[in-house]
């Protein structure tokens, strides 16, 4: 069972996500997988220079807090793009870590610098930002990138949220967990839904108990091992 307590950056993280209706309820919302959720997190909503700086500052937090060495940050097209120039911005300014970060281009380029990587150098043990996994589909377009490179690994991956839910009806898994599972490396997600259904327990209560009920009944339903 994954880790409940939360740290203040988790809690501060949450509660904008909340004020900011990045993280909304009153569906259901049609998800990817045809399920119906009540609840729906919208990272694409961090979409003004505070929103992206805050996000980012969550994202650099997690990362120092899980203590995994790197030595390159890459962001996948598209959405990973802003995350990772914002996320090496704030292990800067908060951390004093100068990392180096990377990104990708989705058509190669034939002029100019040409290939399809823009940044530092995709070299040695690789950190992946990026939004959210649902069915990996971006994390190997990742893969692939990164392995055609001579002296680049990937080391792990940094997502907003955890669902923790079921890849599909044929396994108790997570998509999370399969990637996981398949790459041998830890994805590590800014907060999970325990950890949101925690904090407005804790924060709100009974002002929030019809949505807390319905991420607990969704969680119980569709919820992985």
């Amino acid at each position: 069972m994954s880790d409940i307590t939360l740290q203040p950056y988790q809690s501060e993280y949450i509660d904008l996500a909340l004020k900011w209706n990045i993280l909304r309820f009153g569906g259901p919302f049609k998800l990817k997988s045809g399920r119906e959720s009540p609840y729906f997190f919208n990272a694409g909503l961090f979409n003004t220079g505070h929103k992206l700086q805050k996000m980012a500052e969550c994202y650099a937090n997690r990362i120092v807090e899980s203590g995994i060495e790197f030595d390159v940050l890459f962001g996948p097209a598209y959405k990973g793009i802003p995350l990772v120039a914002a996320t090496a911005l704030e292990l800067a300014r908060i951390h004093g870590r100068d990392v180096p970060f990377c990104f990708n281009r989705k058509q190669t380029k034939s002029y100019g610098e040409g290939g399809n990587l823009i940044g530092a150098p995709l070299q040695g043990r690789v950190l992946v930002v990026d939004d959210v996994i649902t069915a990996g589909t971006a994390i190997n377009e990742a893969v692939d990138i990164i392995s055609a490179q001579p002296d680049a690994s990937m080391v792990g991956v940094v997502i907003a949220l955890d669902r923790q839910e079921r890849a599909s009806e044929e396994t108790t898994e997570s998509a999370i967990m399969q990637v996981e599972k398949r790459l041998g490396v830890k994805v590590y997600s800014v907060v999970t839904l325990a950890q949101i259904i925690k904090h407005m327990e804790v924060t709100r209560g009974d002002s929030a108990r019809a949505d807390i009920e319905s991420m607990q009944a969704y969680r119980q339903k569709y919820g992985s091992s």
